[in-house]
């Protein structure tokens, strides 16, 4: 074989390549779309609208929470820091009554190191942690970023001379928390899927529920109180 006709099916070779190569990464986008919608659920939306609606933004954002929190991996708990935990959400719970602002605040401090303790991004860090958060818990970690949220809502309040914010808020906020904190700390997903719509009746009614129905003894019995009617 000459050496003209060698280099010819090198060139072709290369050019076969090249072509191979571009139509591969033009069909990664729709695909890379799709898989990034299926991640992050709904929190895809979110990030788009944060983004005004400008899809390849928000891809990109959401491409580098998994770069840089994928190969995460969940620390466990012990069963001894797992009932301190569960022990301190129903304390806050049961105060959200008569002080729903402070129930708040200790409902996002107790996610931040409940996170922390599981192996995610701490120190403060509420930006980088959610950031974790959402690659890994992507259908609950909407309810962190409400507390934090309110939590930052009332201490913006407080300088403008109004500490005053909507106490319907504040229990949305709780209830929607509540999935990610069950998620946190572990309990098994067929005690977790009626959580939520059972502390919504709670904070909303006022109503407790046998403790027997959670497996983990929680019985917010403040919230047969009548609830604080403003913070």
């Amino acid at each position: 074989m000459s050496t003209g006709l060698i280099i010819a099916l090198i060139v072709i070779v290369a050019a076969v390549l090249a072509v191979a190569a571009v139509l591969t990464l033009r069909g990664r986008g729709p695909q890379h779309g799709r898989g990034l919608k299926r991640r992050f659920g709904p929190e895809y939306g979110r990030t788009v609208a944060r983004h005004n609606g400008d899809e390849k933004a928000a891809e990109r954002e959401l491409t580098e929470r998994v770069e840089r929190h994928g190969s995460l991996r969940e620390q466990p708990l012990d069963p001894a820091e797992r009932q301190r935990y569960e022990a301190r959400w129903t304390a806050a719970q049961e105060r959200f009554v008569d002080s729903p602002r402070e129930a708040v605040v200790e409902a996002d401090q107790l996610l931040a190191e409940l996170a922390e303790a599981r192996g995610f991004p701490g120190g403060g860090q509420y930006d980088e942690q959610f950031a974790a958060l959402s690659v890994h818990h992507a259908d609950h970690v909407h309810g962190y970023r409400r507390v934090h949220s309110v939590v930052g809502a009332h201490a913006n309040a407080g300088r403008d001379g109004d500490g005053r914010v909507d106490t319907e808020d504040m229990r949305a906020a709780m209830v929607e928390a509540r999935s990610l904190f069950d998620e946190l700390v572990g309990p098994p997903r067929s005690r977790e899927e009626s959580r939520t719509s059972t502390d919504e009746s709670q904070l909303r009614a006022g109503q407790p529920h046998d403790s027997r129905s959670d497996g983990r003894g929680h019985l917010p019995g403040a919230f047969n109180k009548r609830h604080a009617k403003g913070s």
